[in-house]
């Protein structure tokens, strides 16, 4: 039978320290699981039942037709910077408010895209960058959350100019 040893606790450790967290590598795993996941669910179809909800949202019950479409690939290149930029921006920056607040700031402007681009005479199929946003932003909470980033030993008001 194997024997454990406890170690004591000491004043300044606890213990159930948070382990180290890596920006770069998980926001790269949750930026590329963000894609994914709004990119399966357009291969379902399911973001396409969103988008038709969404236009009779913003048009009158659903009666105008936009004449322009966002293309496809502009269309995917928002999604991929969207889910890429929020988990390094959340994961970069010190404080769990912080990190709340700059999430739900991103998701309210990707959703005020909807009646800007009625406006512009576009379809606003934003679903997709919406979806990325909202589940990159999640995951790079929980995972700030539950990690010790290395932006959470920079002191907020450090005036120091060495």
């Amino acid at each position: 039978m194997k024997s454990v040893t406890f170690r004591p606790v000491t004043r300044n450790q606890t213990s159930h320290a948070r382990p180290d967290g890596n920006v770069t590598v998980a926001a790269a795993a949750i930026g590329s699981l963000s894609t994914l996941l709004a990119a399966g669910l357009s291969m379902l179809g399911t973001l396409d039942h969103l988008n038709a909800a969404i236009t009779g949202m913003v048009s009158r019950g659903g009666a105008e037709k936009f004449s322009n479409k966002v293309p496809g690939w502009c269309l995917w290149l928002a999604t991929v910077l969207l889910a890429f930029g929020i988990a390094f921006a959340i994961l970069g920056t010190a404080g769990q408010l912080r990190r709340l607040f700059l999430w739900l700031t991103a998701v309210i402007l990707v959703a005020a895209w909807a009646p800007v681009l009625s406006l512009a005479s576009h379809a606003p199929e934003i679903t997709a960058p919406w979806i990325a946003t909202v589940w990159s932003g999640i995951c790079a909470l929980v995972y700030a959350a539950n990690h010790h980033m290395p932006c959470d030993d920079i002191p907020p008001h450090s005036n120091d100019p060495r």
